[in-house]
């Protein structure tokens, strides 16, 4: 068996609320916070990176997990917003965990999906022999021009997640992947803010990708959507994944626990993973959970856990993070974002 043996997750304490930037722009409140199904999002202060954020979801993930950090020798950071443009983020997290030198190290990119591609590439890592346990982190500080659409939905925060065979929390019992070149979201190199194409964002990318990589994993595993107790999708907003789940014959109730995470925004290649670790406050053992993440440019991967036994003894407490915050000012929020 090979899956996640703990995982831990940041949230930055600062919310802006969704009305005060449509008012910032002379737009209706009660129209835009409808149409998006957000409320409030998670907003990095001005000193926190993708790198600190991710330094604090793993420390949460290794807090009590009883084994040699050098016994991980793979670690794997995922973002769209590192803090250098060349110069690995992946290395300088290991060094500040105090994992020494002998692991296999890189940073990823593939938009919103990056952390759940090294999810994908650590398990088989695993499998292989290459490594007992393997760190993947994926973090991101939001990034979005002003009075632009991704304003509303792009937030801040990180999850953690160590891969191994000893006394896994979360089964990967299978996982897939399906990938095309549809360009509905893009930051060219030297820009600082990214651009989405408008008709592609939709039907062509988010639902398609999502749900052929859905319905390839559940034709593998022979499994039907009334199998699974929980599903999570990734969240561009507060209405797609519910969409998309009732689309491949979810209900409303597998995915509302998830939904939590529209108080936080879009946090950007945590977001599938952040409605992961949002719906585990309220797993049980043998709980058979649907995963599917989405990523611009474009692809989908699809997950099928298992909750273990062995899960009652790394549960986190999700909502009580979520809570725990002080909103802002949007001027305050523009200082943040490095705006003015």
């Amino acid at each position: 068996m090979v899956g996640i043996v703990s995982y831990g997750f940041y949230i930055p304490r600062y919310r802006i609320k969704i009305e005060d930037i449509a008012r910032a722009w002379s737009k209706n409140p009660e129209e835009v916070s409808q149409s998006l199904r957000i409320t409030e999002k998670a907003v990095a202060s001005m000193d926190e990176d993708s790198l600190s954020m991710g330094y604090e979801s793993a420390r949460m993930a290794l807090s009590d997990l009883p084994i040699n950090l050098q016994s991980i020798r793979t670690v794997l950071f995922g973002s769209e917003t590192p803090p250098y443009s060349v110069n690995p983020t992946s290395t300088i997290l290991a060094e500040f965990l105090g994992i020494e030198k002998n692991y296999l190290s890189y940073d990823m990119q593939f938009a919103c999906k990056a952390g759940t591609g090294g999810i994908i590439t650590t398990t088989e890592l695993v499998k292989s022999g290459f490594t007992p346990y393997g760190l993947v982190c994926a973090s991101d500080k939001a990034n979005a021009k002003t009075h632009d659409a991704l304003e509303y939905t792009a937030g801040s925060g990180s999850v953690s997640v160590i891969i191994g065979s000893k006394d896994v929390i979360l089964e990967i019992v299978d996982a897939t992947s399906f990938s095309s070149d549809t360009p509905d979201f893009w930051r060219r190199e030297g820009i600082r803010y990214p651009s989405h194409g408008g008709r592609f964002t939709g039907k062509p990318s988010y639902f398609y990708h999502i749900q052929e990589a859905s319905k390839e994993i559940l034709q593998r595993t022979k499994l039907k959507p009334k199998d699974f107790d929980y599903a999570v999708f990734h969240m561009p907003n507060g209405r797609f994944p519910l969409e998309v789940g009732l689309s491949l014959g979810f209900t409303e109730k597998q995915i509302e626990k998830s939904l939590i995470i529209s108080k936080l925004g879009n946090s950007y290649t945590a977001s599938a993973l952040m409605g992961l670790v949002a719906t585990l406050e309220y797993a049980k053992a043998s709980d058979r959970i649907f995963f599917a993440s989405y990523g611009s440019g474009a692809g989908s991967d699809a997950f099928v856990f298992k909750v273990t036994p062995n899960f009652k003894k790394r549960k986190r407490m999700f909502k009580k993070s979520v809570d725990k915050k002080e909103y802002i000012d949007y001027v305050t929020y523009l200082k943040y974002m490095g705006h003015i």
